[in-house]
C-alpha cells in the first residue's frame, strides 16, 4: 500500500511543471513519492523547471535515497541541465558518495567534464583518465543498444580459434548459416540453440548468438575461462540485461547487471566503469574482459567463424 503523498498518478513524468507546482500547492510533500524521493525522480526522468520547483521546496536539496543524492543520479543519467539546476540551488557537487567519489569528481570522466567549476585537488588520476578515454572509444565501437534476446561472452586473452577447439565446436555449413540469419524466425528454437558465432578481437574474441542465451550459459564459459576470464551476457526481453563472470574454469558471479549503474558498496573502480558504461551493457562486457574491438561486428555480426557446440 502506498502512503497518501499527494503524488498518486504521477509515474515517471516529471515534466509538467504546471502539474507538479499545482500538486506541490495542495500539500503533496516535495520530500516522498511512493517511499522515494520527487527530487531524485525528477532530476532524472524530470525537466529543469520540475527540478528548481522541487529543490526550492524540499527541506534539504542533498537528501540522500539508497545513499546518493538527487545531484548524483543527475550525472549518472547524463543530465547536465537538471544538474546544473541542482548545483544552483545549493547542491554539494563534491560531496563523496559511492566508493568515494562525488557528482562533480564523477563527471570529469563523462560527456560534460566542465560541468562544476573544480576546486584545487580535484581531477581524475590517469589510469582513470585512460578508463573514460577507452570508454568513449568503445562506446563510439559498440553502441549502447544490444538487440533483446542477444547472447555474448567476452573472452580475455583467447582468439576465436583457440575458443572454437575449448568449446569442441564444429563448422555450421555456409548455406546454412546463410538461411538461418535471413530469416531466424523460420527456424525452431532446438534447431538452432547450439549455433555461435565466434569473432576474434583485440584482447580476445566474442562468442555471439543473436537469438539465444548459450554464450552466458556456464557450458559454454567454464571452457572459455580456463586460465583467463571471461564475462557473460543475456539481454533478456523479459527481465532485463543479465551478466555472469567465469574465471579459471569457475562460475564466480551470476545474476549480474551490465550497463545497470554504479550500487552501493561497490568500489572505486567499480563506480567508475558501471558510470562510464552505464546502459551500455555489450560495451561493458568487453570491458570486463580487457577487449578493445574497433567495431560492432563481434556483437552483431557477421562474425568470423559459425559453429554448433555439442550437445548438452
Amino acid at each position: 500500500m502506498t502512503s497518501d503523498d499527494g503524488w498518486a498518478g504521477m509515474g515517471w513524468d516529471w515534466t509538467d511543471v504546471e502539474e507538479v507546482r499545482r500538486r506541490l500547492d495542495a500539500g503533496a510533500d516535495p520530500d516522498r513519492w511512493n517511499s522515494a524521493r520527487p527530487l531524485h525522480r525528477a532530476a532524472v526522468y524530470g525537466s529543469p523547471e520540475v527540478v528548481a520547483e522541487l529543490a526550492r521546496r524540499v527541506e534539504d536539496v542533498d537528501a540522500l535515497e539508497h545513499g546518493v543524492t538527487a545531484l548524483w543520479e543527475a550525472v549518472v543519467a547524463r543530465r547536465a541541465d537538471t544538474a546544473r539546476v541542482l548545483a544552483d540551488a545549493g547542491a554539494d557537487p563534491w560531496r563523496r558518495s559511492l566508493g568515494g567519489w562525488s557528482p562533480g569528481r564523477l563527471s570529469l570522466a563523462g560527456p560534460a567534464p566542465e560541468l562544476f567549476p573544480a576546486p584545487a585537488g580535484e581531477h581524475l588520476t590517469e589510469a582513470e583518465r585512460a578508463a573514460a578515454d577507452e570508454a568513449r572509444r568503445l562506446l563510439a565501437a559498440l553502441g549502447r543498444y544490444v538487440e533483446d534476446g542477444t547472447g555474448l561472452a567476452c573472452v580475455a586473452g583467447v582468439d576465436a580459434d583457440e575458443a572454437i577447439r575449448r568449446l569442441a565446436a564444429v563448422p555450421v555449413p555456409e548455406e546454412e548459416i546463410e538461411e538461418i540469419l535471413e530469416d531466424v524466425l523460420d527456424f525452431e528454437p532446438e534447431e538452432i540453440e547450439l549455433i555461435v558465432g565466434v569473432t576474434s578481437v583485440p584482447g580476445g574474441c566474442v562468442v555471439t548468438q543473436p537469438w539465444g542465451y548459450a554464450p552466458k550459459t556456464a557450458e559454454v564459459l567454464v571452457p572459455l575461462s580456463a586460465g583467463t576470464v571471461c564475462y557473460g551476457l543475456y539481454a533478456n526481453p523479459k527481465s532485463g540485461d543479465q551478466g555472469g563472470i567465469a574465471r579459471d574454469g569457475v562460475v564466480l558471479a551470476w545474476d549480474l547487471h551490465p550497463g545497470g549503474g554504479p550500487y552501493e558498496g561497490g568500489t572505486a573502480e567499480e563506480v567508475l566503469t558501471d558510470y562510464l558504461y552505464h546502459f551500455a551493457p555489450a560495451a561493458y562486457a568487453c570491458a570486463f574482459a580487457g577487449l578493445r574491438p574497433t567495431d560492432d561486428r563481434a556483437v552483431t555480426g557477421p562474425a568470423d567463424h559459425w559453429v554448433r557446440l555439442p550437445g548438452r
